[in-house]
């Protein structure tokens, strides 16, 4: 079987790395479907530098800098792209894909599916969706360009056991290989090492240039797969006083109270503690409205006039927000604030969190709004400016010994019980080593991929 060139984790870290034709080639090539844009995997851009918006306080209304992590110059314009290329990889390289006629399948609420959609052909195999019919639809527009094959399955964001009955069902068939981005740690590995070494050289280039100045205080991410928030472990392996906070819808807050419900924040919020998240590592949780957060893009996206009249925020600055910040990337801008404000952070702890996609998958959602409440006024930029600067009513706990261990014995629930995991994996996953020794394998895997190339 043939395959595509494959990057490493190091030359998706540093795209300076790649080798020079390869680099030439994928900055070349306009054709979204060639596969060397796998090589475009990365946090930079085309010229080497980092995609970031660092927010103004007259937005934010706290001292401590928020720099959000942009997403939306990836291939497939989201970095779900990313552990679907690791999870794709890992599997090739323990031999779970010798069949050339095997089709992968992606469990997913939208943006890993849309990756899967990309990765897949791009790495020559068949690619099957499943996800909640509910989600918008520009998401399954998207799968559908890529080439890939659709399941809907009943409910919203939420409704993630419903996506589980049916891959259980499509086991059966020895041709579709399951692609789990809940339980495979090739998900948490590359954003241990991508998004989080990213994030570390990021706040280091920050620093250098004097456009900030400080640490890393805070590393904030909504849970969907639980992948992202794993580069809070890098952050907090690189400085252990860095504070690792997930973030929950307030309409689904499965790790604040057990609870559980329908959510419109897509991408996040999926009803169940994921088997690849880390929960033993995170100091905060988070649980904030969703109406809040898709106004909250309304004004990001379609407010500027208000911003700049109301805040005074120059218009070159609103001009680079233009279709950077979709519902969850709100999500976590307002968990990003709330931490600054529950840990009373000043000037020189910075926070860093991630625009995990771009409005291109959400005009539908602000048309609906548009049909509701007509266009954006003034009083309504208002509000929503003030759901920013003053929020109130976040739902905010601290990850104690005992929370942490509650959000770890809720995993039997869904991957025990549900999912055919033992206890003895369970239990696996309580100790620190058992996650170090995760990230740890990355070099191992570097080493195979350029075996291969050579």
């Amino acid at each position: 079987m043939t395959l595509p060139l494959m990057p490493t984790f190091q030359e998706l870290l540093d795209p300076s790395l790649q080798p020079a034709d390869i680099r030439a080639r994928a900055k070349a090539s306009t054709d979204p479907l060639d596969p060397i844009h796998l090589f475009r995997i990365s946090w930079t851009n085309d010229e080497d530098q980092f995609e970031y918006r660092i927010l103004p306080p007259e937005l934010t209304g706290v001292a401590a800098p928020i720099v959000v992590m942009c997403a939306y110059r990836f291939p497939t314009g989201s970095h779900k792209v990313g552990p679907v290329y690791s999870c794709v990889r890992e599997s090739l390289l323990a031999g779970e894909l010798e069949d050339k006629s095997a089709k992968l399948v992606f469990p997913s609420t939208g943006n890993f599916g849309i990756g899967g959609a990309w990765v897949g052909p791009r790495m020559g195999f068949r690619s099957l969706v499943v996800l909640p019919e509910e989600m918008s639809a520009e998401r399954f527009e998207k799968i559908r360009n890529y080439g890939a094959e659709i399941i809907a399955t009943p409910g919203c964001e939420s409704n993630v056991k419903e996506i589980y009955d049916c891959v259980n069902q499509l086991k059966q068939s020895p041709e579709n290989k399951i692609q789990n981005q809940f339980e495979k740690f090739g998900n948490y590995r590359f954003h241990y090492q991508i998004t989080g070494g990213s994030a570390l050289r990021l706040v280091e280039e920050l620093n250098q240039t004097n456009v900030l100045s400080g640490k890393v205080a805070a590393f904030v991410s909504a849970m969907g797969s639980a992948g992202t928030i794993a580069a809070g472990d890098h952050l907090k392996a690189a400085n252990p006083s860095c504070k690792i906070v997930g973030v929950e819808p307030i309409q689904c807050p499965t790790l604040y109270n057990v609870g559980y419900g329908g959510h419109q924040i897509e991408g996040i919020g999926d009803k169940h503690v994921t088997w690849v998240h880390n929960v033993r590592n995170m100091d905060l949780l988070v649980c904030v409205d969703d109406q809040t957060c898709v106004e909250g893009m309304q004004l990001l996206q379609e407010g500027r006039d208000h911003l700049a009249a109301e805040l005074g925020i120059a218009e070159d600055v609103l001009a680079t927000w233009d279709n950077v910040f979709g519902i969850s990337s709100v999500c976590n801008i307002l968990g990003a604030i709330a931490t600054a404000r529950h840990y009373e952070m000043e000037e020189d702890q910075i926070i860093v969190t991630v625009a995990t996609d771009g409005f291109d998958r959400y005009p539908s959602v602000v048309e609906r709004i548009h049909q509701k409440e007509g266009p954006l006024t003034q009083k309504g930029a208002l509000k929503r400016i003030d759901s920013f600067r003053h929020a109130s009513g976040y739902w905010v706990q601290e990850g104690t010994m005992e929370t942490r261990r509650r959000w770890h014995n809720q995993k039997y629930f869904t991957w025990v019980e549900q999912q055919g995991k033992s206890l003895e994996e369970l239990n696996a996953l309580w100790e620190p080593t058992f996650w170090s020794d995760q990230a740890a394998m990355t070099d191992e895997i570097d080493s195979a991929i350029l075996k291969m190339r050579s």
